[in-house]
């Protein structure tokens, strides 16, 4: 056997084992992407970061307790009575030196600064929430995306197969005419090649199903050859569609992107206050003790050991901050007008969003009529010519041109009821619904 034969048969062997397509409806495929889609898990990741470093500001109101030792060996003490060029008078001291000990420090006020960075860390917190919301909406709708493209190709490879069918029946009968001589052979020879299209545009149709199941299972989570059967999801037609002002007021409570904006001008706020707040008295309790050895502090001296300890109250304020702090507090305020506008220019583009989605999705209602009203139009069109065809009363390009014209159509209505329920989801994802 050659290895050609050998691989084909190989391949003809997996496909008949092949798993069945899992069926999955929209709102599942949703679930599977907010569990598995690695996008959402770093998001996650992120959030639960910020956790930690809010518990860490907090942690600052504790005390700072530190412990220290120390061990030493000393040398002779050398005392030039005479200059330096002279020999020095020796001094025996005690060589071994050691100390350990401990010290804590509690800081009463210091510019409010530990609450001002424990709020910080939460609005950043709130802010990756909000980023791991609009990162769910994303993921939802572009699922949603190849979700509908799938079963878009699903409709046109049910359309296009029944179109080959019902091609190949009326090639036998062209066939038939032909060689009773009522119509030339270039006629079966155009209906052949308009047969041969039709084969290949299957061909087309499906790779674009293995693409889309491909890019589906990488957005939920799933090996890249797991077969999908997408289940028809609800039909976003049907829907009562609001107007242009509701989805706006929606828009404006909802918006991922408007809610993040307003945390990022929220910390901007708050940086400001924090930077304000470094020309500020600083105010703190300490406490330290400790052994040592020797005694050589306060005076008589002694070659004891002996433990000191103090505690109070100290405090201090930088002056140094009224001229260091001045330009950083100005650019500070000028970041903060800054995210200010760039929360204002957020806010208009999600009023062109909101408007753009909500005219696409009204532009995809009409077309479903129209194209339903072509089908009617391109099938009663077929039927006539067909008659008028096999009673020799019509070219064979009016009846392939007819033929074709009904497909297309068909088409047309499938690809209009797929772009409206993905332009539904792209209004919903706009307002914050998704």
């Amino acid at each position: 056997m050659s290895l050609i034969a050998a691989w084909q048969a190989g391949r003809a062997q997996v496909s008949a084992v092949a798993a069945p397509p899992v069926p999955l409806t929209l709102q599942q495929v949703w679930n599977q992407a907010e569990q598995y889609n690695k996008s959402i898990q770093m998001q996650q990741l992120s959030v639960r970061g910020s956790e930690e470093e809010i518990k860490d500001a907090k942690a600052e109101r504790l005390p700072e307790i530190t412990a220290a030792g120390e061990y030493a060996y000393v040398s002779n003490l050398p005392m030039y009575e005479n200059g330096l060029f002279h020999t020095p008078t020796q001094y025996p001291v005690l060589h071994t030196y050691y100390r350990f000990g401990g010290d804590a420090t509690f800081n009463l006020y210091a510019g409010n600064k530990t609450n001002l960075k424990i709020k910080e860390q939460e609005t950043i917190k709130h802010l990756r929430e909000e980023q791991k919301r609009l990162t769910v909406s994303e993921i939802k709708l572009r699922a949603a995306q190849y979700f509908l493209e799938l079963r878009r190709g699903m409709i046109f490879k049910g359309l296009m197969q029944a179109n080959i069918a019902e091609q190949e029946k009326q090639l036998d009968r062209i066939r038939v005419l032909q060689k009773n001589g009522v119509v030339l052979k270039s006629d079966a020879l155009r209906a052949e090649l308009q047969l041969s299209r039709q084969r290949l545009t299957l061909e087309q149709i499906e790779n674009d199903i293995a693409i889309a199941n491909q890019k589906l299972n990488i957005v939920i989570g799933q090996p890249n050859d797991a077969p999908i059967n997408p289940l028809t999801s609800q039909d976003s037609t049907g829907l009562v569609v609001k107007s242009y002002s509701d989805y706006l007021t929606e828009a404006f409570q909802k918006s991922y992107q408007n809610k993040i904006s307003e945390q990022e001008t929220e910390l901007r706020r708050l940086q400001v206050k924090d930077i304000k707040a470094n020309v500020s008295p600083r105010l703190g309790l300490f406490a330290n003790y400790a052994y040592s050895y020797p005694q050589i502090q306060f005076y008589p001296y002694g070659a004891t050991l002996y433990g000191l300890g103090m505690t109070g109250v100290r405090a201090s304020f930088p002056i140094s901050s009224f001229y260091h702090n001045k330009h950083k507090v100005k650019a500070s305020e000028l970041e903060y007008q800054r995210q200010e506008l760039e929360h204002q220019d957020t806010q208009d583009m999600i009023r062109q969003q909101v408007n753009e989605a909500y005219l696409r999705y009204k532009e995809a209602l009409d077309r479903i009529t129209v194209a339903q009203n072509n089908i009617r139009q391109a099938t009663e069109n077929a039927r006539i010519v067909n008659n008028t065809y096999f009673n020799q009363l019509s070219l064979v390009t009016d009846l392939l041109q007819s033929n074709t014209e009904v497909l297309q159509t068909q088409f047309d209505l499938a690809s209009a009821q797929i772009a409206a329920q993905l332009q539904y989801y792209q209004l919903q994802k706009v307002i914050g619904n998704l």
